[in-house]
């Protein structure tokens, strides 16, 4: 009878977790920042992003930002538009 064994692929952090300390207000007006990267159905998945989160925070507007294409990053002009005119950013991705 053989034995079966696992290995657990994890490794070891060299590095303590720390704690995300940005947040935003959620129960006032505020723009969200939706960045597609380019990936197929990135926009499409942002679509159900974005009525999922209507539905939850009625007072939220949304803007939208694609980059086009999946391999190249946000260029500063997006980046600008997004630090001024969002509180918070969801990018995704699609598949």
């Amino acid at each position: 009878m053989s034995t079966l064994t696992f290995h657990d692929p994890r490794g070891e952090a060299k590095t303590s977790p720390e704690p995300y300390g940005l947040s935003t207000r959620l129960d006032q007006p505020i723009t969200i920042g939706l960045v597609a990267n380019g990936f197929p159905d990135s926009v499409r998945f942002l679509d159900h992003v974005e009525k999922a989160l209507a539905e939850r925070l009625p007072s939220a507007s949304f803007n939208r930002y694609d980059k086009g294409d999946a391999s190249s990053v946000v260029g500063e002009g997006m980046l600008d538009d997004i630090r001024s005119e969002c509180g918070a950013v969801i990018a995704a991705y699609g598949h």
